[in-house]
């Protein structure tokens, strides 16, 4: 007798079949019973039936009981039972050897000799997929497992792939169960099957399964896209990352340093991109990886090396940049600063002396007195400013020296006159430069 001891108890079970020595056509009833009284009230125990190795029908079931509609010599072999409870107790029954016997009579009761009983029709048809669930691998071994819950004879099983219906295979045998198997599936075997089962009193079709082939992804590409042939501090960087291959969902994570930088998923496979702001500490190797649930895959390192700029750099580009504004800039901004200090100047100078007006050259007297010591010549210089319109003018005169006056020959008058004759001479004065004084 097997069992699974759990704590300090053991359930022990005992699988019994009615009749022990079925018929070939005939039903069998399997039922799992558990000799010792230490199930919990809400122990919830669930049971499954196996012969050789095999489990029967639909696997795990709340029932302690298994009827099998028809029983043929094919189903001889060794039966056993296990129960498992809701905190995980498991628990074997011993293995009983069923043969099923020849149906030498060959009779009903009430039929004539030499009448074959009546044949039960293939009913409840379904479809299994081994690995459960319809996910598979790429590579793996791929098992369709088509099942009726009761059938008569021999039975016909074929399997089908697609809308379509596109025949897999067909084989008969006196089963109520058969197997097809793709041993290795690809991309191509995602599609969704279902079988039909046949005794010859009508077939039985199975619902649609869908199978979905998973492939691991492969190895990633790390592309970085920089604003220029070479990147400074400040500067936006594209990390894309992408797998040609593999499975979706995709998530990908991105690593300077095999540090983590962040991580984006594709749903729907592809790539991904994330951008990165550099600093001067960004500079260094880059990497991404891919993962889809069948094993991460990591990309090839790409180097970053970031320019930092010199102190002159940052003045040969500051003047650069003057340089640019005012070279755009500045004539307008001086002329704005002429025209506004040359109003102010002028201004400045009306209020001094609103109405003076350009004289006329002064002239310059000389006095000679007929005398053995001559006055020296005086000469007079004047400043004139003269104004006409928004134009400024600076006037100088000066007077050119000239010899001393010949004395004319001392004459005798009979008139009673001055001894020492006074002589004037009137000299005009001349322009000898004119200074156009800048306003400025």
């Amino acid at each position: 007798m097997e069992m699974s001891k759990s704590g300090n108890q053991a359930e022990v079970l005992l699988l019994t079949a009615r009749p022990s020595r079925p018929k070939e056509g005939s039903s069998m009833t399997l039922t799992c019973e558990a000799q010792a009284a230490s199930w919990k009230p809400d122990a919830q125990p669930q049971f499954c039936f196996f012969r050789d190795s095999q489990a029967l029908w639909q696997g795990w079931s709340s029932s302690p009981e298994l009827q099998l509609p028809t029983v043929w010599r094919e189903d001889s072999g060794s039966y056993w039972c296990e129960a498992k409870t809701s905190d995980l107790r498991v628990a074997r029954s011993p293995r009983i050897q069923i043969q099923v016997q020849d149906n030498d009579a060959s009779m009903v009761p009430g039929r004539g000799c030499g009448v074959p009983p009546e044949g039960v029709p293939v009913w409840n048809v379904s479809l299994e997929t081994q690995p459960p669930g319809g996910q598979v691998q790429k590579g793996e071994k791929l098992v369709l497992v088509c099942l009726a819950t009761q059938g008569t004879g021999d039975i016909t099983f074929s399997w089908y792939k697609g809308a379509l219906g596109l025949n897999l295979e067909t084989k008969t045998q006196r089963s109520l169960a058969a197997k097809f198997e793709i041993p290795a599936v690809t991309e191509s075997d995602t599609e969704n099957y279902y079988c039909m089962a046949d005794n010859g009193y009508g077939p039985s079709i199975s619902e649609l399964v869908s199978v979905t082939v998973r492939s691991p992804v492969s190895y990633p590409v790390l592309t970085l896209r920089a604003p220029g042939a070479q990147v400074f501090p400040g500067d936006v960087v594209e990390l894309r990352c992408e797998a040609h291959s593999g499975s979706p969902p995709i998530l990908y994570r991105f690593y300077h340093e095999d540090v983590t930088l962040g991580s984006s998923s594709a749903p729907s496979g592809g790539g991904v991109s994330f951008n990165l702001s550099l600093t001067t500490e960004h500079s260094g190797n880059y990497s991404c990886e891919a993962d889809n649930g069948l094993g991460a895959q990591r990309s090839e390192a790409v180097p970053l090396n970031i320019t930092v700029p010199t102190e002159d750099k940052k003045e040969l580009l500051a003047s650069e940049i003057l340089e640019g504004l005012l070279g755009t800039l500045g004539p307008t901004i001086m002329a704005l600063l002429l025209c506004y200090w040359l109003k102010k100047r002028i201004g400045r100078r009306l209020a001094r002396d609103p109405c003076r007006s350009p004289p006329s050259p002064t002239p310059q007297v000389s006095n000679y007195i007929n005398s053995a010591a001559p006055l020296q010549e005086q000469s007079v210089y004047e400043n004139v400013n003269v104004i006409s319109g928004e134009e400024v003018y600076s006037l100088v005169y000066h007077t050119q020296q000239e010899r001393q006056a010949a004395v004319e020959p001392r004459r005798t008058h009979t008139t009673d006159q001055d001894a020492s004759a006074i002589y004037f001479r009137l000299k005009k004065a001349s322009v000898a430069d004119v200074d156009y004084e800048d306003a400025m």
